[in-house]
Parts: C-alpha cells; structure tokens; sequence
C-alpha cells in the first residue's frame, strides 16, 4: 500500500492515511477482501505513532470501508463501493448547491457556470 504523509497538509496525518486508503478502494486499486497492513506495520513503515494509524483504522471502520477481524487483522469491507458512491453523489450535490447560491447572489448564469465546470473537469 502506498501512502504519502505530507507536512505540509493542513490535514492531521491520520486524515492523510484515512483519505489515501478511501481513494485507493475508490479506484479498485484495493480490493474487496485485500488485507490492509497491520496498525503497527503500517505506522512502522509511515514512521507514525500507532495510535495515528490506530485512529484512521476506526474511522475507516466506522464509515464502511473496512472490516477488521479480531486476530486476524483489518481487510477491505465487502460491498459497500455503491453506498460509498451515493455518499459521494451527495456530497457532490450539496456542494453545487452552495455554488448556485453564490453564482445566484453574484448574478453568474447556468452557462457561465458549465463553462467554468467543463474547464475545471477537463483541466484545462
């Protein structure tokens, strides 16, 4: 597994991990059932504390994207890839809806705001 801990991110490293592990699930790179490095393995390897890895293992847990098993270690939950879509798809439109609101007030019309989407999306 890769991951990179930056310093320089304004997030907690173990958000930095928690994120990491949640996008290489997201893009198929982990798989259903693949098992994760252990806590102490993987702080080992970031040279973090293990309550840091510690940490994003449960809140990884906690929202779905893990199962870990009693003595046997932490492996790559089952299922849940559409769930984790949905929620994404949601955070996406609640998103949109604070940008209609500020194009609204700023008088900014539907056409301008697909020109400046199709742009950031295709990274022009």
């Amino acid at each position: 597994m890769n991951i990179i801990i930056s310093n320089s991110s304004n997030l907690p490293i173990y958000e930095q991990i928690t994120q990491q592990i949640k996008t290489q699930i997201l893009k198929g790179e982990l798989k259903e059932g693949d098992a994760l490095p252990s806590m102490r393995a993987l702080a080992k390897d970031l040279k973090v504390s293990v309550i840091t890895t510690k940490r994003a293992y449960n809140d990884l847990e906690q929202e779905g994207f893990i199962e870990t098993i009693v003595g046997k270690g932490s492996y790559v939950a089952s299922k849940n890839l559409e769930l984790v879509r949905e929620e994404k798809l949601k955070l996406i439109e609640e998103k949109f809806e604070e940008i209609i609101e500020i194009a609204t007030i700023s008088k900014i019309s539907l056409k301008e705001l697909k020109e400046i989407l199709e742009i950031l999306y295709k990274g022009d």
